[in-house]
């Protein structure tokens, strides 16, 4: 009986039905497309951070490098002897960048932390390449000069003439090299990249004389695997190139730490320690263990490095954290209430209806439960309809990807040199993946909107009385 006439009622108020379930309908669409938004925003922010300190890092530890009292910093010098003439000469400079270097008892310390599960160290370096030659000036005489008297070695001194020609030219290379544990690659900046040609280091070839490329260094190049490069007068085997995820590599070249170490007379030296946490609810924690235990080191998390992105990514996200949410949250709120209304003044149009059923012998209760039935029902088909415009929604966003700027800040955890000299601009194309519990959500609000509409015309319903319907016979 209940579905019967649950169904025929339905029927007889289509018009109603889908005005209840349209306005419940556009408020959970809402919510769907924000929370998927929000939810890209959240994986492009991520894809930008991991491209600074690598998957699976939580945390970085590093040290300030000094301030020099003279500006001069780590400024490098190159000698040459001018008076080889126009035979080539070459010099490197390799020095460590961006951070003071930490003994690697340093990493054991921080291994050893509580909520500590890994700690691995790596070594940034700035490589200068200054390769030439010296080309001798040549002594022209003027037309009317003439042999000059002897000094007093004898010789003549040439007059009236001077030197023409001559001078130098040396071109100046200048690249990154990130040396990395090859026995730990799960952390570390290389986790961000994936190797595209090649191959990744192995756990035996921690000293060995082999350099993975990032790929847009090894096209300005022209390198590929099998091919060498020379570092500081050692050669090493390109082995592999890899491709940064975020299009943003760390280095322009990656080698085993301890070739690293001997190259800038670092031995036993890193930079930057790579930590994860045994628990990721935990990280806060864990940075203050680590800087109350070991003094004078800088801890930086990813929720450290987010503050650092700005951008038009930036912007949106906080939009959508922001207005979007709190828009959504007022036109469901909104939809619930005319939801509420509708309902209640369709039992009010429905006295006699209702009158009649009690004077037939229906009980308040039975009433109500017709009242809530309805409403459900439009409930849930306004759920439906939502769920279809939200997803509709979410899939041409991500068709469109609208592309966002991430702007970073100069450095990163343990990002290589070229981020820790200057901000870095990427583009991450915006996606609006739709997860499970998003449409659990809208079932559950589905409900919800079904159940306050029952709830404002079932309280309608129950204070009607049988005296009411036959005041309403004409």
């Amino acid at each position: 009986m209940f579905f019967t006439y649950l169904r025929r009622e339905l029927r007889s108020r289509r018009k109603a039905a889908l005005v209840v379930a349209s306005g419940l309908a556009l408020g959970i669409a809402l919510v769907i497309v924000v929370n998927s938004v929000s939810s890209g925003m959240g994986k492009a922010q991520d894809k930008v951070l991991e491209s600074l300190y690598g998957l699976g890092t939580d945390m970085t530890v590093t040290k300030a490098a000094p301030a020099s009292s003279d500006g001069s910093g780590q400024r490098p010098r190159f000698r040459f002897d001018a008076q080889n003439g126009e035979e080539e000469q070459s010099s490197d400079r390799v020095m460590v960048q961006g951070f003071e270097t930490l003994a690697d008892s340093t990493i054991a310390e921080v291994g050893d932390q509580d909520g500590v599960s890994d700690a691995v160290g790596g070594l940034s370096l700035q490589v200068i390449k200054v390769n030439g030659n010296f080309t001798p000036g040549q002594f022209q005489q003027d037309g009317g000069g003439g042999g000059g008297g002897g000094g007093s070695g004898g010789g003549s001194q040439p007059q009236g003439g001077e030197v023409r020609g001559g001078g130098a030219d040396f071109d100046v290379d200048s690249y990154s090299v990130y040396g990395t544990d090859v026995t730990e690659p799960a952390l570390g900046p290389l986790t961000s990249s994936k190797i595209t040609s090649g191959r990744t280091f192995t756990s035996s070839e921690t000293n060995a004389k082999v350099v993975i490329a990032d790929s847009a260094y090894a096209k300005e190049k022209s390198l590929k695997a099998g091919s060498t490069v020379t570092i500081k007068g050692t050669k090493f085997e390109v082995i592999g190139i890899a491709t940064a995820d975020s299009g943003d590599s760390a280095a322009n070249l990656y080698i085993p730490l301890k070739q690293a170490q001997t190259l800038s007379d670092s031995k036993n030296k890193v930079t930057t320690i790579y930590v994860q946490a045994t628990d990721s609810q935990q990280i806060d924690s864990v940075k203050s263990e680590i800087q109350k235990n070991i003094s004078g080191t800088t801890v930086t998390t990813s929720a450290d490095l987010a503050d650092t992105v700005s951008g038009s990514l930036s912007t949106a996200s906080d939009l959508a954290a922001g207005v979007g949410k709190w828009l959504s949250i007022a036109v469901l709120v909104a939809a619930f209430l005319v939801a509420g209304l509708l309902t209640s003044s369709a039992v009010s149009r429905r006295v006699r209806e209702f009158g009649t059923l009690k004077a037939l012998g229906w009980k308040s209760g039975r009433v109500t439960r017709q009242v809530v039935g309805e409403a459900m029902v439009n409930g849930l088909l306004g759920g439906a309809l939502g769920i279809a415009l939200g997803l509709a929604g979410a899939y041409v966003v991500t068709a469109i990807s609208p592309t966002l700027q991430a702007q970073l800040g100069g450095g990163g955890l343990g990002g290589g040199p070229e981020r820790q000299a200057s901000s870095t601009t990427l583009d991450v194309a915006l996606t609006a993946p739709v997860s499970l519990t998003t449409v659990a959500l809208a079932v559950a609000l589905a409900v919800t909107g079904g159940l306050i509409a029952g709830a404002f015309g079932g309280w309608r319903a129950s204070r009607l009385r049988p005296a009411d319907a036959l005041r309403r016979v004409e």
